[in-house]
Parts: C-alpha cells; sequence; structure tokens
C-alpha cells in the first residue's frame, strides 16, 4: 500500500478551500492541535502542509507522510519555509515505513475521514508511537445528532466520491479509543458555524495518549 493515490482535480482544489477554511478559523484549529508539542513528530496525510507552519519550537523533527503526488509537491514546498525541519515522504497512512515506538507525537489532521482503513492507519499510529506518546487529532465525524448522523450516512453514499475518498460518518472518536489510546483531551464542534445542513461541519480535536 506504497503507492500514489492520485486525485488531481481534488489536489489542484483542496488548498484553495483550506485557505477560505483558514481564514474562516481553521488556521486556529491547526494552531490548536498542534500547541505545546515536543519531540520528534509523524503527520500523515499532510496535503499540502497545511500544519506546518504551525508546529512550536518543541518539535525536533517532523516526517510528514503523504500519498497524492501533486500535494506532496505542495507539501514540499511549504516544508522549506516551515519553522521546525520537515522531510515530506510517499506513502500511506495504514502502511507506514517507520520504526516501532520512534515518535514522540503522532498527528492525524483532516485524513482519517478519507483513508481507506481507518482502524488500521490508527493501528499504524500506535506502532510507531513510543509508550506515552500523543495522538493530536483533528477530524470530520458522525455526529451526535440523531437526525444529523443520518443525514451524514446518506451523504455518505456520494461525498466520497467527489471529496477524495472523504467520509463524514465516520465515528473516529470511538475508534481512536478502541485503538488502544487514553483520551486526554476532546472538544467537539460544528465548523464552518451555518444554519444550512452541512454534513462536513462536525469536527472532533483533542489529544490521546498510547497506552
Amino acid at each position: 500500500m506504497t503507492g500514489d493515490h492520485r486525485h488531481p482535480i481534488f489536489a489542484r482544489l483542496y488548498p484553495r478551500l483550506d485557505a477560505a477554511a483558514a481564514r474562516a478559523g481553521g488556521a486556529a484549529h491547526r494552531a490548536e492541535l498542534l500547541a505545546g508539542a515536543r519531540g520528534r513528530a509523524v503527520e500523515v496525510g499532510a496535503g499540502h502542509g497545511a500544519n506546518f507552519a504551525h508546529y512550536p519550537g518543541g518539535v525536533t523533527e517532523v516526517v510528514a507522510i503523504e500519498p497524492e503526488p501533486t500535494l506532496r509537491a505542495r507539501a514540499v514546498a511549504a516544508a522549506a519555509g516551515a519553522p521546525v525541519p520537515v522531510a515530506v515522504r510517499a506513502g500511506v497512512a495504514e502502511d507506514l515505513d517507520l520504526e516501532d515506538a520512534s515518535f514522540d507525537v503522532a498527528v492525524a489532521s483532516l485524513v482519517l475521514c478519507s483513508v481507506r482503513d481507518p482502524v488500521r492507519a490508527l493501528a499504524e499510529l500506535r506502532r510507531v508511537l513510543r509508550p506515552g506518546g500523543e495522538l493530536r487529532f483533528y477530524e470530520h465525524v458522525r455526529s451526535r445528532s440523531p437526525r444529523t448522523a443520518i443525514f451524514q450516512k446518506y451523504t455518505d453514499v456520494l461525498w466520497p466520491y467527489v471529496a477524495a475518498g472523504c467520509h463524514v460518518s465516520r465515528p473516529t472518536g470511538d475508534w481512536i479509543e478502541r485503538a488502544g489510546f487514553t483520551l486526554r483531551s476532546e472538544r467537539r464542534f460544528d465548523f464552518p458555524a451555518s444554519r444550512a445542513p452541512n454534513p462536513s461541519a462536525p469536527h472532533i480535536i483533542g489529544v490521546a495518549v498510547r497506552d
């Protein structure tokens, strides 16, 4: 599972969409995600490198994994201006070519919604984290509102085909705890805020620790 995953149209549109989201508050979420992180970090699904500018000085190195070649090229460019050393590599979250217990922090940011096997990806993140290491997560998730969750379920019939595999109805928070992590903090919120129904609005951000 180490080959490129090509989504050329999405890869060209996503940086523009993310820039708009950043202005609406997404940049603050990324800063919250990484605040206080220390040591060696691995980030899966790094995309075009939107998180790189938010890594604090306590992070000694970031190994950023991205399977989409167009986004990966943008991430390489973003790494050159990052405040901490960033090495960008090809790869997928479900099959990390990294040593066991070799990282202090793992970062999953708007990626577990789109990986083909999120349970396996979480197992891989746990494997490469040292005991006591942190998983920093910021993800689309299934809503706790039954009505919204049903809306998300039906949205996921078509949504992944137009959003590079993104699923809006995954219970990612539950999967994190089942994967052998202890939840340290969690915040759930809708983003962007809107009165109109938005199946991708429910989010979760938090920190979990490898048992």
